[in-house]
């Protein structure tokens, strides 16, 4: 018998004795962990398993002179998506490689009380190819799911360590050889579909115990010979078994220690985020107060027609409740207000609080309040409540839906006149800021740190003036030394020339006018400094009818670059810009995006992007972005994609309010693809107070 299979039937045994001394144990929790690649799974290898739907789990994991920091969101309950940043120390003839990369895992089928669960994935399949792998795998749970074993075949980097020939040579003899690895930096970025479950094969398996509630043991078989790391860096890799234990501090962290290839020791942790748990799930909003019998309406005296005492007390009581009114009016039985809602991201509660406090301050002769919400003063949808519905059903079991089927939502093209003393109107702030730069090959992570003033003047209802400034008080963005190399109009890659401007900096001075074409449309008019690097005027037309999943835009714009060097001058780079945009609510909280048209760099092509948005505003997204660049054109990375993150401030902190702490990550920034950044693009603005988006969040209602 050859020699390496006695090798791989002695690893094998030993897997089995180890497999049989865990079924004597005993212990309490599901054995299903996140491997050092951030990903379901043992130690390195990959498992059959998925972690809770909609959570995002941060893992790092130390080796000596190799970092990986992995992100990792379950996309759906079956598929789920890693991002990567990874630090090798000395890779590079003693240069250490800084790569950055993205996975996909999918499981194919569930477990059964008969069949293991199965999946499929692809690893590091659009960065440098340092990962690359490819992979098939299946998992069974046993002992009430205390013990998981699991086994597969890998491709790439899974098929190095006690490979054999392609098995799915027999289709194809395409599948029997696997291309070379990247080693041009300008063809990183790019799906190697040519090398998706190609070349040689190998296969690995392991067993995840769940001791105790808090420690879980694994030991695998790994297919990963570390080729790479071993001849550049010195790794020593003795054998395919590894070993690992993790240890749950928390709920939410993990602390882990392994062994690699029976000589390199690591230690790393992993962060579970739920979006779905907020740190204080039931809100620290202030109570409505409850809904006064109509008798005691009755008995205040308090008479219709009586404009001006009305409209006193409900703006009073309003702005108790953190909502603003514009505009009152009443006809019959009707009392009509326009309100603008600055505290409550969900729409549903901010309409159930502003019609139980009309019913608790306006005359009992009025039967029905008609409610139109406003952003930036544009009217955009219209609620009407029955008086005898909101008694009705305050205390009834069912009462957020049906409160939903009895209220009647409408278009509201048109508003009500706004009240004397409604406008202007002056909003400022002074807030801390930070702003980032990630991954450049100097020090991965540069921030500033500043001050902030923000200064928004709304003239009339639809027209403002904005104005963001702000000054760094310290950090590292002016300390990137790297020049663009970039073939194309520098839109973007010049961004640390910006970063180098001392003294107060003029983000945004905008002068922006929202209206209503017509029903189903809205219309918005922008003129000045959008962002740090581009001003202009900008126009956009988005319909978008009340109720529908459906919107679509339009938007054009002119605009010149901004002088790195001055406050408000202008380069010579002008360029004509925009998009048509499709815009669709899947359902279940999915959002995709499509916008096509023309980019900075005066490139046409389109940005796809696909979000899943939970019910308390937390968003976890992705994109990309093709044009008429090539490839090579554009450079490293080779096109622009990116995930995006934005967590609402009452998420953190339980207060409502409409802020959000957003980021987006991109591996690399260049010139291609790029887009101005414009802080109130229309279907954002108005998406919250469509119908279709309200049904969602109605539960709040009564909050």
């Amino acid at each position: 018998m050859p020699e390496t299979v006695k090798s791989h039937l002695r690893y094998m045994c030993f897997l089995c004795c180890w497999t049989a001394a865990a079924i004597a144990l005993s212990a309490g929790a599901q054995a299903d962990g996140i491997s050092s690649y951030g990903t379901p799974g043992l130690i390195d290898m990959p498992s059959a398993t998925a972690t809770r739907d909609g959570t995002l789990s941060w893992t790092t994991s130390l080796l000596p002179d190799h970092t990986r920091n992995s992100l990792h969101f379950q996309i759906t309950p079956r598929l789920s998506g890693v991002f990567r940043y990874s630090i090798l120390r000395g890779y590079d003839q003693n240069e250490d490689r800084f790569d950055r990369s993205f996975d996909v895992h999918y499981l194919m089928r569930e477990e059964s009380a008969q069949f293991p669960a199965l999946a499929i994935g692809l690893r590091d399949f659009g960065g440098t190819g340092l990962f690359a792998s490819e992979y098939l795998v299946a998992s069974k749970h046993f002992l009430d799911s205390r013990l998981t074993v699991s086994g597969g075949i890998g491709w790439g980097r899974l098929g190095s360590f006690g490979r054999f020939s392609n098995p799915l040579g027999v289709i194809d003899d395409r599948f029997d050889t696997r291309p070379g690895p990247i080693r041009d930096i300008n063809e990183t970025g790019r799906v190697s579909f040519n090398h998706f479950f190609r070349g040689d094969a190998a296969l690995f398996g392991g067993i995840e115990y769940q001791a105790s509630e808090r420690l879980r043991l694994a030991v695998e078989y790994s297919s990963d010979a570390y080729t790479e790391e071993v001849k550049r860096m010195g790794f020593e890799h003795r054998t395919p078994l590894n070993f690992g234990l993790d240890y749950r501090a928390t709920k939410n962290l993990t602390f882990k220690a392994f062994v690699i290839g029976g000589a390199q020791a690591g230690f790393g942790l992993t962060y579970v985020i739920d979006p779905r748990a907020p740190q204080f799930p039931g809100g620290i909003e202030r109570n409505t107060p409850a809904l006064m019998p109509q008798a005691d309406i009755v008995a205040l005296g308090w008479k219709a027609g009586d404009i001006d005492s009305s409209r006193s007390r409900l703006s009073r009581a309003l702005k108790v409740q953190g909502l603003d009114l514009e505009s009152y009016a009443e006809s019959d039985t009707t009392a009509r207000v326009v309100l603008a809602n600055p505290t409550y991201p969900n729409i549903a509660e901010a309409l159930g609080r502003a019609a139980r406090v009309m019913a608790n301050t306006l005359p009992a002769a009025l039967s029905t309040f008609e409610i139109t919400l406003a952003v930036e003063g544009m009217p955009t949808s219209s609620s009407t409540f029955r008086r005898a519905d909101l008694h009705t059903l305050e205390t009834a079991w069912d009462g957020s839906w049906q409160s939903f089927v009895r209220a009647d939502i409408a278009d509201a093209p048109t508003r009500l006149a706004p009240d004397a003393g409604s406008y202007p109107r002056l909003n400022w702030a002074l807030t801390p800021y930070y702003s980032t730069e990630f991954f450049d090959p100097d020090n991965p992570l540069r921030i500033d740190f500043g001050a902030q003033a923000s200064l928004h003047y709304t003239l009339a209802p639809g027209v403002s003036l904005t104005a963001v400034v702000r000054q760094k008080a310290f950090g590292t963005l002016d300390q990137s030394t790297r020049l663009s190399d970039s073939v194309l109009p520098h839109v973007r890659s010049d961004a640390a020339l910006y970063d180098k401007f001392s003294g107060p900096r003029i983000s945004i001075l905008t002068a922006d006018y929202l209206f209503r074409p017509a029903s189903a449309l809205y219309g918005r008019l922008s003129a000045g400094y959008f962002e740090a690097m581009f001003a202009g005027v900008s126009g956009e037309l988005l319909w978008y009818p009340q109720g529908s999943r459906l919107a679509l835009g339009a938007e054009l714009n002119y605009l010149g670059q901004r002088d790195p060097e001055s406050r408000l001058g202008l380069t010579d780079y002008r360029v004509a810009s925009g998009h048509l945009s499709a815009y669709y609510d899947f359902g279940q909280g999915y959002r995709g995006e499509i916008d096509a048209g023309r980019y900075l760099a005066k490139d046409w092509g389109a940005t796809i992007s696909f979000d899943r948005e939970f019910d308390n505003g937390f968003r976890v997204g992705a994109f990309f972005t093709l044009t008429d660049v090539s490839f090579d054109d554009f450079g490293e990375g080779s096109f622009d994609k990116g995930i995006r993150l934005s967590i609402p401030i009452s998420w953190l902190s339980g207060e409502p309010g409409r802020g959000a702490l957003s980021q987006t990550v991109r591996p690399i920034q260049r010139d291609g693809g790029a887009r101005v950044e414009i802080a109130n693009r229309l279907y954002e603005q108005v998406r919250g107070t469509n119908e279709s988006e309200m049904q969602n969040q109605w539960g709040k209602f009564w909050r």
